[in-house]
């Protein structure tokens, strides 16, 4: 371990650089193949460091998982974060649009945000112990945000199954997008999610959902509950 990080000095790279390095590089393979048939050898080949340096660094293959999965979010939150320029004092619809447009940008987004989507995407389709502490530090708080600008736009005390479930048809419409996108690049023979591809969809989202939370409001009547 010691002769590692010798070593990275010699060569003018530091400590952090290596780490950085390997969290850049397991999250292409964690992406690629999963956390299950990705092996600690095999990023280590990758990325051109020994085991010792993976150990020193991250402690173990979960770590080292775990702190890609908040690397990724924390330069995906970084490029486009949720408020998306908006203020808390900003009417709910405008707000809903910056949340749907930085959401459905990070996870379609190009470059180095791609990356957090296909890990995201791995995760919610073969979970790993590491997925209750993403529900609690990112999910959770991320539906909370969401629940809190449906409630207001469903106005007069909806009740909070209303607001459950027009929150998670909001994310739900967003999630198609990632998890269908090798169907819709071949049924609308649209070969990439390029800037304009990804805020025509986040815009359309986000007037399908107003116009269905409004039409919604307006049939319940502000429910009580």
């Amino acid at each position: 371990m010691f002769d590692t990080i010798k070593q990275t000095n010699v060569t003018g790279e530091t400590p952090a650089d290596t780490r950085k390095r390997i969290l850049e590089t397991a999250g292409e393979v964690f992406a690629m193949s999963g956390y299950r048939n990705t092996t600690i050898r095999e990023i280590c080949r990758s990325a051109g460091v020994n085991i010792a340096a993976v150990n020193y660094h991250f402690g173990n293959k979960e770590g080292l998982y775990l702190a890609v999965l908040k690397y990724r979010q924390e330069v995906a939150f970084r490029k486009y974060p949720l408020d998306f320029g908006t203020a808390s004092t900003d009417p709910p619809e405008e707000r809903l649009r910056a949340f749907i447009r930085s959401f459905v940008t990070r996870i379609l987004g190009e470059g180095e945000v791609s990356r957090f989507g296909r890990l995201m995407a791995r995760e919610y389709i073969e979970p790993t112990n590491a997925l209750d502490t993403v529900v609690e530090e990112t999910i959770r708080p991320l539906f909370t945000r969401l629940s809190s600008i449906v409630r207001q736009l469903l106005g007069r005390k909806p009740k909070e199954e209303t607001v459950r479930l027009c929150s998670a048809s909001v994310v739900g419409q967003c999630l198609y997008f990632l998890y269908a996108a090798p169907v819709i690049k071949r049924l609308f023979q649209q070969p990439e999610f390029g800037p304009k591809e990804i805020e025509a969809i986040a815009d359309h989202i986000a007037e399908f959902s107003l116009y269905a939370i409004g039409s919604f409001a307006v049939r319940k009547g502000g429910e009580k509950g």
